[in-house]
């Protein structure tokens, strides 16, 4: 089978499509034969750094969507011939940017009808990072103010829907020309954050997911509440001065999870969760896939197709 791999860390050019024997599943895992895999700063970063993963080869990629091509040992909620979506464990069950894929049987659900490939494999990693930061790490609850960073970026507009199926008040920030697309996928105010400190006019809130790290988490103690969380993808937070606020912190690692990929899924098919697709890419041009994400102007998310 096709992959894009890699032999050394760095830039989008050293990624390349290499011939590679076809995995077998294994106890409690099925094959995929991949329809379109999305792409993450996750992918990025792990290129040029190897941060988990370590030193190359391997092959990136954690969110897909596709056909169930065989099932190993035990495996009773997939069959042959089944559309499934998904993401793949995290860090260390990465591959999807390839022609055919594993996965624990239960880190994959089925495929809502309504979309197509494309817009399933943008879904996974993405949705379910927003889902784990605002429901299940911050208990998000009907009526409570959410204040969510790059709220146009891939986890962020996916936030944003996720956050007001819940009942939310939502605040975002995006720069001015993608407030309309913010609006329209349901925040109540937006903030330019090229013009304006956030931290500044937004206040008395009980839950912030940053997507952007650096400063933005000091500074978004400010926007807090007594009694908030502030969740963190990107950035260290143990070090914060949270008592001075009364507020904690939290730094969170996605985790592929059956049972929120089924939430995430119920929300597609009710029309209440849509992707938006900001670019798509075939596999053996995933250089150009990772130089689009890298330019941080993307609205939504990356997608290979196979």
């Amino acid at each position: 089978m096709q992959a894009v791999s890699q032999d050394v860390l760095g830039g989008p050019e050293v990624l390349k499509v290499v011939e590679t024997e076809r995995p077998v599943p294994g106890p409690g895992e099925v094959l995929v034969r991949v329809r379109a895999a999305g792409v993450n700063p996750t992918d990025w970063i792990h290129r040029a750094t190897g941060l988990i993963l370590g030193e190359p080869p391997f092959v990136l990629g954690w969110e897909l969507s596709g056909v169930v091509e065989s099932v190993g040992l035990g495996v009773t909620i997939h069959r042959p011939g089944d559309e499934v979506f998904g993401m793949l464990k995290y860090p260390y069950g990465n591959g999807a940017h390839a022609e055919y894929a594993v996965s624990a049987a239960r880190h994959l659900v089925r495929k809502p009808a309504g979309i197509d490939h494309v817009r399933a494999a943008a879904i996974p990693l993405a949705a379910l990072t927003a889902w784990q930061a605002l429901v299940d790490t911050a208990g998000l609850r009907r009526g409570q103010r959410v204040l969510v960073h790059a709220a146009a970026g891939g986890v962020g507009h996916l936030a944003v829907q996720i956050a007001k199926a819940r009942g939310a008040y939502v605040v975002g920030t995006a720069s001015a020309p993608k407030h309309d697309f913010v609006r329209g996928l349901g925040a109540d105010e937006v903030v330019d954050y090229t013009t304006a400190d956030f931290a500044e006019v937004v206040r008395d809130v009980d839950v912030v997911l940053d997507a952007v790290g650096g400063e933005y988490g000091p500074r978004s103690l400010r926007t807090l509440r007594r009694g908030g969380v502030l969740v963190s993808i990107v950035n260290h937070v143990r070090d914060l001065d949270v008592d001075r606020y009364g507020v904690r912190a939290e730094e969170m690692l996605v985790e592929a999870d059956h049972a929120s990929m089924k939430q995430v899924a119920a929300l597609v098919e009710a029309g209440r969760l849509r992707v938006a697709i900001d670019s798509v890419f075939p596999l053996a041009d995933a250089a150009g896939a990772h130089e689009r994400g890298e330019t941080g102007r993307v609205t939504g998310k990356v997608v290979l197709t196979v």
